[in-house]
């Protein structure tokens, strides 16, 4: 949620901010009613003052006749609050101002890349059949017993996983960053709170209406509100927190994309990472995470390159996204695997989540960004690590953990 007071100095740019980003909105509505706000909150301050003068004086019924008024403008100061609230809550958050204005992903930008694309003298399998083959994946099974877009991890496919977790933690810890296992399901209110039921993303969110709970898409959704209501203290900041946690999406609008293999899944696990900064630290933090989200992606040595996300393609709460998108030699080209985002004070305005400055309270500045959302990185190195024979050479510095360098095919 905006700031009244930018919104109120600055209509033109947010409906142009709102634009860029697909959405059309009118403030008239919304300032019509602040200005109604400050009318009626004026007025009461004028009152109460009387009402002290009346109390100083003893004047009993003209005491009465104020608190008469004073309580009815009081009602009417919550309603036009309310009204004003609800119009603030769907202005998207604006995008910084070197994201690119662009209607959609085809005009993201890329930004740098790592590695050349991995080249085969042989014709690369895709990571399903590689992944049959090894018997660490099967989708066919869990077709049956829950159906389309659900996998087993099996075997190896299992260790991976793990190792790329334990990778993610044992990196991050050494970060500073806090570890947490959170919920993965969470009020319908705290959802709308951190903007993620906007702009058609409800579609995607799996609802137990029976409990008024969803099931979180993205780690962070349970994460960021650990603070809701609460105030920190400057020297605490940076806060920065790693979670990991199973995560579930309906992939609405996806029908007959990406059908094949684990790529887009109704259920996923996640270690996502969440930072909590002062004011006018976000940019810097968000560096940051992008950096962190590379060391992972250059440590397992997959060929990847940086996007910078255009406002059409930004979302609904985030001022700037990176995505890191690694190279996929079944289908010759890069494919998302982690994202950042800087949400600035939009979800804390929502969630009332602020920090110390001296005498005064901010609200903080809120950032994600994935580690690993596990089953992309695991189709990243089943098929830019497989061997002519359909063997997988496991990252060297996932060996540790697994405690083998290769996976072969299974022998039946």
């Amino acid at each position: 949620m905006l700031d009244i007071k930018y919104v109120r100095e600055h209509p033109k740019e947010i409906e142009q901010a709102a634009k860029a980003k697909g959405v059309s909105i009118s403030l008239d509505e919304l300032l019509q009613l602040d200005n109604q706000y400050r009318v009626v909150s004026t007025r009461l301050q004028t009152l109460q003052q009387e009402k002290n003068q009346a109390a100083k004086t003893r004047d009993v019924e003209k005491g009465k006749k104020i608190k008469q008024d004073l309580t009815e403008l009081t009602r009417q100061l919550e309603e036009i609050d309310e009204k004003r609230r609800l119009l603030l809550e769907n202005i998207p958050n604006p995008a910084k101002p070197d994201v690119p204005v662009g209607k959609d992903e085809s005009e993201n930008k890329v930004i740098k890349k790592f590695k050349e694309p991995t080249k085969f003298s042989f014709t690369p399998k895709d990571h399903l059949a590689l992944g049959e083959a090894l018997d660490i994946i099967d989708v066919s099974m869990a077709a049956k017993i829950s159906g389309s877009r659900f996998d087993y991890l099996k075997n190896e496919g299992v260790l991976l996983e793990q190792a790329l977790k334990q990778l993610a933690f044992d990196v991050l810890l050494k970060e500073g960053f806090i570890p947490v296992i959170p919920p993965v399901l969470i009020k319908k209110e705290i959802m709308h709170a951190l903007g993620y039921t906007a702009m058609g993303e409800a579609e995607n969110i799996y609802e137990i209406a029976q409990d008024d709970l969803y099931l979180v898409g993205t780690s962070e959704q349970s994460v960021v509100p650990l603070h809701m209501n609460q105030t920190l203290r400057k020297e605490d900041l940076p806060r920065r927190y790693v979670g990991f946690s199973t995560c579930f999406r309906r992939e609405s609008g996806s029908y007959g994309k990406d059908t094949r293999g684990i790529f887009r899944v109704h259920q996923f696990n996640k270690v996502e990472m969440v930072s909590l900064v002062a004011e006018g630290q976000d940019d810097k933090e968000h560096e940051y995470l992008l950096s962190l989200e590379e060391k992972l992606f250059q440590m397992l040595e997959i060929p990847y390159q940086v996007v910078l996300i255009c406002t059409g393609d930004l979302g609904f709460n985030a001022a700037r996204k990176y995505d890191i998108e690694a190279w996929i030699p079944s289908q010759q080209k890069y494919r998302e695997v982690t994202s950042t985002s800087t949400t600035t004070d939009f979800q804390s305005r929502r969630l009332n989540m602020k920090y110390h400055d001296g005498n005064e309270k901010k609200y903080l500045q809120v950032l994600n960004g994935t580690a690993f959302s596990m089953n992309r990185p695991i189709i990243a190195i089943l098929e830019n690590y497989q061997q002519e024979d359909g063997s997988v050479i496991i990252p060297a510095i996932l060996q540790k953990y697994i405690g083998k360098t290769i996976i072969k095919p299974h022998t039946t």
